[in-house]
């Protein structure tokens, strides 16, 4: 034993715990806490939820705003004189509009007086022109071809001729005529001791026919396998077709 250590003076050594005869004592929790810690709880009321959930939506709507805002910050920054200088360019494009509708209900008007006068009367002249050609009271010109038949041996007759003038009308001739003939809708052919007569006038050899349409059209019908040209050849005569860009029927019939 050392100098700095003194033995109990009973002689035995302390002891621990219960095995020394002593129990540990806890002070008792005053009962005002437990009140007070009852009155601290947070109570949440129906109201209070309702009012955190509109604050929750109005922080939305402001968030949206805010960035809405910032995306359509183009006038917000623009100089003085840019927003003068759109501004103006924005006027001037509304009297150019204003100007143009004035223009469009003027032609308008103009339209629907013109209704009854110079628009019908170009009407009216366009039927007659056009009745003229199918009657064949007026001459016309416009691209199309030249059928020339020749016949030495004089085996061409009436209906070989009728056949051309056919292949000529099913493959779009709007305007035909055959020597000094203009063919209408009644036209006909008959056989001749002198030749074939086309309306009672007497066609010679070689008959030409002039035909406006189409130029590659009536060439390519007329000359299908077994088609009018090889018939005519058949019958010892001799065809010849010329497209032409502009050919000229002069022959009219009386009215």
């Amino acid at each position: 034993m050392t100098g700095g250590e003194r033995a109990p003076e009973d002689g035995h050594a302390p002891e621990d715990g219960p095995a020394g005869g002593h129990e540990e004592t806890r002070p008792a929790e005053p009962g005002g806490l437990r009140s007070l810690a009852g009155l601290l709880r947070p109570r949440v009321s129906p109201g209070q939820i309702v009012a955190g959930l509109l604050c929750l939506l109005l922080g939305f709507a402001i968030v949206a705003q805010v960035r809405s805002t910032e995306r359509d910050t183009t006038f917000a920054t623009a100089r003085q004189d840019e927003l003068v200088g759109t501004l103006s360019d924005l006027g001037q494009r509304s009297d150019r509009l204003r100007g143009d509708l004035r223009d469009l209900e003027e032609t308008k008007a103009r339209l629907q007086r013109d209704a009854e006068g110079g628009t019908a009367l170009e009407e009216a002249r366009e039927r007659a022109t056009t009745y003229g050609l199918l009657a064949g009271t007026l001459p016309a010109e416009g691209p199309g071809i030249e059928l020339v038949i020749d016949d030495p041996g004089r085996g061409v007759k009436a209906i070989n001729l009728l056949d051309a003038l056919e292949e000529l009308r099913d493959a779009g001739a709007e305007v035909v005529q055959v020597g000094d003939v203009r063919v209408g809708v009644d036209t006909y052919f008959l056989d001749d001791r002198d030749g074939v007569r086309a309306d009672g006038r007497l066609l010679a050899a070689p008959y030409r026919f002039v035909a406006i349409g189409d130029p590659h059209t009536m060439t390519t019908a007329l000359n299908i396998p077994g088609g009018l040209v090889r018939t005519l050849e058949g019958a010892g005569a001799t065809v010849l077709i010329t497209q032409r860009a502009k050919v000229t029927v002069g022959a009219i019939r009386s009215p």
